[in-house]
């Protein structure tokens, strides 16, 4: 009788660069570092959702952090990990989904304000809100595509 269990179901070492779900790691660190980058860089008003903002993007950088070194390091080969994967990263999907929708509202209402002085400050702190939002909707896509190739490689384990 043939074992029905798989050995190596998820990729270890330095193998995660060359399989398809696991190269998403690295554009979710950049895009995700930008998006906490560029949030931080202007003013944090209003709270609420920059806030949100805030925490989306910094639990998912260390948490995307955490989750590569543990591929990296091969602690991956337990056959509950492709489930983990898979929901590690559409949670971080959603979660970034909303903040993206967050972020992009505040800009639409910070896109009045740049016409009041000091206007070039004003104007800098507005392009800086559009580069985020442009940012956290990539992530968004990113962490959406991670989830569903995650999704297909646990189905097929």
């Amino acid at each position: 009788m043939a074992s029905t269990t798989s050995g190596d179901v998820l990729p270890t070492g330095g193998r995660i660069f060359t399989s398809i779900p696991d190269l998403f790691f690295i554009p979710e660190f950049v895009f995700g570092g930008l998006v906490w980058i560029l949030v931080a860089s202007t003013y944090v008003l209003p709270e609420n959702p920059q806030g949100w903002v805030m925490f989306v993007s910094i639990f998912c950088f260390v948490m995307t952090t955490l989750w590569f070194f543990i591929f990296l390091c091969g602690a991956n080969q337990s056959s509950i990990w492709p489930a983990l994967d898979t929901g590690y990263h559409f949670v971080a999907a959603v979660f970034y989904l909303g903040a993206s929708v967050a972020l992009a509202m505040v800009t639409l209402g910070k896109a009045a304000i740049t016409i009041l002085p000091p206007v070039d400050e004003n104007l800098k702190f507005y392009r800086l809100d559009i580069a985020a939002v442009v940012m956290s909707y990539l992530a968004t896509l990113l962490y959406f595509l991670h989830a569903i190739f995650s999704a297909i490689r646990w189905k097929r384990s």
